[in-house]
């Protein structure tokens, strides 16, 4: 209860207390003294009513508060689950839908086993490192999850969540619709996006979306989330305003700012009406347990497994190279027996939507030896191998052969592949681009150890080009079995493809900010002296860029550019299902007031 609720000042003179306390005290001005005291006896009353708990007992809380709205997962011909979040275990937790909202699904409900907050942490009362939190400290987080059955395809539903605290208060959402996974042949608008990472435009970029197309039916969300995974303020309050959920749920409050004038973004309202299928991208994955101070350097701290297994023997293998668990833990995602959520399929209408896992460790290509690279370990690691970073540590196997691999051609041999109109893969790590994270290869890291005698004198890594699994393994199969769309992240900019054969590459992933692009005057940094003739400059794979197709951007030369890199335009794209097209959209932060254009358009075969 805010403080003016309970006491105020009139003239200096009078205190008076509300009539809900049950007195009304009169002061008239004697002293300055006498008033003091009884400021300070009401402030004591004012501290007691607001104390949480008082020997073990609820005396008084705060309203409670939903940490997230809810969001829609694991569509079905009747079904589909609602999922939210609170920071209180409660004793019900249900979802009310349908005409008046008078049917009911009781939630189960978990506690998330891996969030914590830290020094790096902005949340709360925490703005700069180390105000509040000194080390990982756990934040307890509770996972909601309900099933609606009884649905009907093509038809909406209303529905309203509510959960109830332990001491009896409850908390409702607004009411949103949900439906049931979409029969074939029922035209749909799906978001395509990634690599949202708290960046600066993301709010911008997601409320554009809203007010361009309305409500989109599906979200593909190519990997890379949030930053630091573990971090519970990334996915649903940091206090920067571009925490993932309150972007895709139209709660984000984040402020732009250009020649003096600031927009404050709230984001869209998706995925309260939208089911979101995901990706795992090299962000969604930790690195050891608790090994470090932070839970940035914990994100940092991967190994491979193999190494993990002959450094700790006996220890957990989860909590001593690399996990997905708070990622795995927030999402309902459809399954494969062999990968889990990890990789699997599902059918949306008329697609049939591959998600692989393909990721690796991203690590700087810096040579100047402070830190663990791409390319060679920290110098300062040299002498200590458990300090090292093994390279761009690859997170799940997908060569030929690989039980990823063999699942993938299974499906792409399954009778809903085959049948499906529309068949599209989705991975994080890009197969071409014009981004700097495309080199080296994307295969295992060779080790070379150079020695003066005993003593370790560098440690670097080579990755042979003949060996990129994605483009020696994985396209060509996707080739054979005639995908007709291929769509990624990780570079954070737009730039699209087209295999000789037809199939397309998208990678639209300058939601909120680029690291450039590999064009012109701007090459990417690599090693000199290397095994590898890395590419500095366009596609190493191959391909040329394809130019937008109705309003690309012009260089400095005037000459229209094949990509989109940029700090102040942000870029969304829309897959349309009926007329089989996929159009991008951007929109200049810069001109807050300006139209979003649509840029680009090419049609699915």
């Amino acid at each position: 209860m805010p403080l003016q609720e309970i006491y105020m000042y009139q003239d200096f003179g009078e205190l008076v207390l509300p009539k809900k306390f049950g007195m009304l005290l009169m002061l008239r001005r004697k002293s300055r003294r006498k008033i003091f005291s009884v400021a300070m006896l009401v402030l004591v009353i004012c501290f007691t009513l607001l104390s949480v708990r008082s020997f073990g007992q609820i005396i008084m809380t705060s309203a409670p508060q939903l940490l997230t709205d809810p969001f829609l997962q694991l569509p079905t011909d009747t079904s589909v689950q609602v999922v939210w979040f609170t920071e209180f275990a409660g004793v019900n937790h249900t979802v009310t839908y349908g005409e008046n909202l008078k049917q009911t699904a009781k939630a189960n409900t978990t506690k998330l086993s891996r969030t914590r907050e830290d020094q790096e942490s902005r949340v709360a009362n925490q703005i700069k490192d180390g105000q509040v939190y000194q080390k990982p400290v756990w934040r307890d987080i509770w996972r909601h999850e309900a099933e609606v059955i009884g649905l009907t395809p093509g038809l909406r539903v209303n529905y309203r969540i509510t959960s109830v605290r332990e001491d009896g208060e409850t908390v409702n959402s607004d009411v949103f619709t949900l439906a049931a996974t979409p029969k074939a042949d029922t035209p749909l608008k799906i978001l395509l996006t990634s690599d949202h990472q708290l960046k600066p435009m993301t709010a911008a970029n997601l409320q554009k979306v809203v007010e361009t197309v309305g409500r989109v039916d599906g979200v593909w969300f190519a990997g890379d989330l949030v930053n630091v995974s573990d971090r519970a303020s990334e996915w649903f309050d940091d206090n920067g305003g571009g925490a993932l959920f309150p972007g895709l749920q139209g709660r984000a409050k984040y402020d732009m700012t250009h020649d003096g004038v600031k927009t404050t973004y709230t984001a869209g309202q998706i995925i309260q009406h939208a089911p979101m299928f995901t990706c795992i991208g090299n962000h969604e994955v930790m690195g050891r347990f608790a090994r470090t101070g932070s839970l940035n350097d914990e994100f940092d701290d991967t190994i491979p497994r193999a190494v993990a297994q002959r450094t700790y023997r006996d220890k957990s293998l989860i909590d001593n190279s690399f996990n997905t668990n708070t990622y795995e833990e927030i999402f309902s995602l459809p399954k494969s027996k062999e990968g889990g959520k990890k990789y699997y399929a599902v059918s949306f209408g008329d697609v049939r939507l591959v998600v692989l896992y393909a990721t690796n460790m991203w690590r700087t290509p810096s040579l100047n030896g402070k830190h663990k690279g791409r390319y060679r370990e920290a110098e300062r690691d040299l002498n200590n191998p458990e300090d090292w970073g093994y390279g761009q540590v690859i997170y799940e196997p997908i060569a030929k052969g690989s039980k990823q691999y063999n699942w993938l051609e299974a499906e792409l041999n399954s009778p809903e592949f085959k049948q499906a109109k529309y068949k599209v893969v989705m991975f994080h790590h890009p197969p071409h681009t014009l981004g700097d994270n495309i080199v080296p290869a994307y295969t295992e890291p060779v080790q070379i150890i150079e020695r003066d005698d005993n003593n370790i004198k560098a440690v670097r890594y080579e990755y042979p080009k003949d060996a990129d699994y994605i483009i020696r393994d994985v396209v060509p199969i996707l080739e054979a079995a005639n995908v007709q769309l291929v769509f990624y992240g990780h570079s954070h900019l737009w730039n699209r493809f087209v295999s000789p054969s037809g199939m397309h590459f998208l990678e639209t992933s300058n939601v909120g900010n680029t690291y450039g692009a590999a064009w012109g005057d701007r090459k990417r940094e690599v090693p000199i002296g290397y095994q590898e003739d890395y590419v500095k400059l366009g596609d190493p794979n191959g391909l040329e860029p394809i130019v937008p197709t109705i309003s690309p951007l012009l260089g400095e030369d005037g000459k229209a550019m094949p990509y989109i890199s940029s700090n102040d335009i942000t870029v969304f794209s829309i897959f349309d299902t009926g007329a089989g097209t996929i159009s991008s959209y951007r929109f200049d932060t810069r001109k807050p007031d300006s139209e979003v254009l649509k840029f680009d358009e090419f049609k699915l075969k």
